[in-house]
């Protein structure tokens, strides 16, 4: 299930799409079908292979457009391998809360964006991300297995953009209905996947992912707003026209 939306973000056949901290490429093969030239981030080796064997079934399916290409790369957040102006979009998503130094992140992103390029960044959403904190200790602390180190509200996210260069865009919630799969998680220990509850719970939103049916879609725009488990901003770096507009702007007042 998409957390990123793909309309609003705008992604289009022929740009040029980094999918920072990519994990296994749900946004990744969202790029791909839309015919972008699209490159998987990520520390992790295996969710990168994993990543790259999707392309290649994508490809025996035909489901991938003529000028679609999928690669991936691996790599630190902090030190992205790529020249200035690189991607004219980038998707972080549910990466910056694993990070201690975000700020430096953010300005890498900023680096590697073209100018007029946008953005879109998603964290978890600070209230259901309060439960979890308080439920369960293995959830954040062991940065060794990728532990959240922070916990942000929707201003700290707008901040760190703002204060990196970015023009924000705007943000929304989403996957209201995963917040209690995660409450659940976090209750009977985070890697203990064979609870009863929480099996039950993950076959649940299987099929919500499948069929998608109008009643949980309706419930989860209606939870969205308090109990949507990640938060996504957009933002958008300003073309060569606009910087020199408003540096223009600003000599004039």
């Amino acid at each position: 299930m998409l957390t990123v939306d793909f309309d609003r973000l705008s992604v289009e056949p022929g740009h040029r799409v980094l999918d920072m901290g990519a994990g296994a490429g749900r946004h990744a093969f969202e790029a791909l079908r839309r015919g972008a030239t699209i490159v998987a981030f990520d520390y992790s080796f295996p969710e990168l292979k994993t990543c790259m064997g999707t392309y290649f079934a994508m490809l025996q399916k035909s489901e991938i457009p003529e000028g679609g290409i999928g690669t991936a790369v691996r790599g630190t957040a902090l030190d992205l391998p790529f020249p200035d102006g690189s991607f004219d979009r980038i998707i972080a998503s549910e990466v910056l809360e694993h990070i201690d130094d975000d700020g430096r992140a953010a300005a890498e992103l900023f680096r590697v964006l073209s100018p007029g390029g946008r953005i879109a960044v998603t964290v978890p959403s600070w209230f259901p991300e309060q439960i979890c904190w308080k439920l369960s200790d293995e959830y954040h602390a062991p940065k060794s297995v990728g532990g959240h180190v922070r916990i942000y509200k929707a201003s700290d996210v707008a901040d760190l953009l703002g204060d990196t260069g970015f023009e924000l865009h705007g943000h929304h919630r989403a996957h209201a209905l995963h917040s209690p799969y995660w409450w659940l998680k976090c209750a009977v220990g985070p890697t203990n996947n064979n609870n009863p509850l929480v099996k039950k719970y993950l076959k649940l939103l299987e099929w919500d992912i499948v069929e998608a049916p109008r009643s949980t879609r309706l419930a989860d725009r209606i939870l969205n707003p308090i109990f949507g488990k990640s938060i996504v901003h957009y933002a958008a770096k300003r073309s060569a026209a606009e910087t020199a507009q408003a540096g223009a702007n600003h000599a004039a007042a």
